[in-house]
């Protein structure tokens, strides 16, 4: 804690991108397994301003009473200006009316269209109201039991036959059987929640055919983005179950590589989880791990990510939560640090199978976790799938693009196709006008 004070005294003689690297250097040698990464009781007070190079024309201050951790925070920052606006999903600004909590976003309504997410979504000239959205569920949503009361329907039994045949393992009698700890193994649990999300989808063609027709736009979370692209088209639904079977195997070996996970954060406005990330990345590296990473993996909705990283990275935040003023953790039941670089090996084997698969445009737009944008061609499908692999999933950028519009504006139905009600759930946290319009078909 004795050079952290110290870097914040040479911040009055130095300019801050000299002292950046001070800060990177004395971190390495600060953090250990036995020191918390910042110590209570020890915050001073640094002066409100620093003085910087006067060479420098950017006037660059410290706010008044920030304590010098926060000048350290600001000095090992890693996200660039760019890497900010796209990550930004939630919007604190005061609203004007009641309604403005849901619908004003990032920008006045009387802004250019062109500044509005938007934009990125398919919005034809009919009432919204006559329109639907399908949103798919990912890994993580399976239960011993799923799909039971959809065999009924056409095509499910004959769906579950094919996709068994290409897996080599029976994925119905899994499905509904069981044990637990075999199905949430990542290589069962990705086709299980893939065919399950489109036997609820024949349940939906089957007793409300229109919404099917006045499809706008379409969603998966994770894996649920390849049944995404089995709905609107883009992949057969053999191919499909080919490229999820060789995803699952590589991240499940991935996985294996490196001990790693993922948890669920809740946090608030004085948060830093960025920082807490950061941090614990370097402790990481000073434990000479093979492998390091830290990161958000999933954005959910305001104030509640998911971070994924290395089993030491993870526990170290879980040990210092309180220094980073974060509210509430909880690990999640999975092996693997997936949308992280550690699952940068799976995505090889991804890429070297869509290379082989015949891929059509999507008749529907379907949205990408990597940006939340809609797919415009086949070979922009081709490079993002195997990313998408070890990128965040932007689930709550997508659903800013997906429901993002003008005061009195309806909404569109939206149907959650597929195991669970979670994104639906999400869905309330990050619209609730959206919300009063979403109908769950479980799987």
């Amino acid at each position: 804690m004795v050079m952290l004070r110290q870097w914040s005294r040479y911040a009055k003689q130095f300019p801050l991108i000299y002292i950046q690297d001070h800060v990177r250097k004395g971190m390495r040698q600060t953090l250990s397994t036995s020191v918390p990464c910042l110590a209570r009781g020890s915050r001073r007070k640094v002066s409100d301003s620093i003085a910087v190079d006067q060479q420098d024309k950017n006037d660059k201050t410290v706010k008044p009473n920030a304590t010098e951790y926060d000048f350290v925070e600001e000095a090992f920052s890693s996200e660039s200006t760019k890497e900010l606006l796209e990550n930004a999903a939630s919007y604190e600004d005061s609203p004007l009316s009641p309604d403005d909590v849901w619908t004003q976003g990032p920008y006045p309504h009387n802004s250019n269209y062109k500044q509005s997410q938007a934009k990125h979504s398919n919005r034809p000239k009919v009432d919204p109201q006559e329109t639907s959205i399908v949103l798919f569920p990912g890994q993580g949503t399976q239960y011993v039991g799923m799909g039971k009361e959809l065999l009924k329907y056409p095509n499910v039994q004959e769906m579950y036959e094919c996709a068994s045949e290409i897996l080599g393992f029976d994925l119905l009698d899994l499905s509904l059987n069981g044990p637990p700890q075999k199905l949430n193994k990542t290589v069962h649990q990705q086709p299980a929640v893939v065919v399950a999300s489109l036997a609820a989808i024949e349940k939906l063609r089957d007793e409300r055919p229109s919404v099917l027709d006045c499809c706008v736009g379409v969603a998966g979370f994770s894996v649920g983005e390849i049944t995404a692209l089995i709905f609107a088209g883009a992949l057969s639904f053999e191919d499909a179950i080919r490229l999820v079977k060789v995803r699952a195997q590589s991240m499940q070996l991935a996985s294996e590589i490196t001990p790693s996970g993922m948890m669920t954060v809740m946090y608030g406005p004085d948060s830093r989880l960025n920082f807490a990330c950061s941090v614990a990345k370097e402790f990481c590296k000073r434990q000479e791990l093979p492998e390091v990473d830290c990161r958000i993996a999933n954005y959910l909705f305001p104030h509640c990510k998911v971070i994924a990283g290395n089993d030491e990275a993870l526990k170290f935040i879980e040990e210092n939560k309180s220094d980073f003023r974060l509210r509430r953790l909880k690990r999640l039941p999975v092996s693997g640090a997936f949308h992280t670089d550690l699952m940068k090996p799976a995505a090889e084997p991804v890429k070297e199978m869509l290379a082989k698969l015949k891929i059509e445009k999507p008749i529907i737009p379907v949205h990408s976790n990597i940006d939340g944008k809609y797919y415009k061609s086949v070979n922009q499908i081709s490079k993002q799938l195997p990313k998408q692999i070890y990128s965040p999933v932007k689930w709550e950028q997508t659903m800013h693009v997906l429901y993002e519009r003008s005061q009195g504006t309806h909404f569109p139905k939206t149907f959650e196709c597929g195991p669970g009600r979670s994104l639906k759930a999400i869905l309330k946290l990050c619209n609730a006008k959206a919300w009063d319009s979403c109908i769950s078909i479980e799987a």
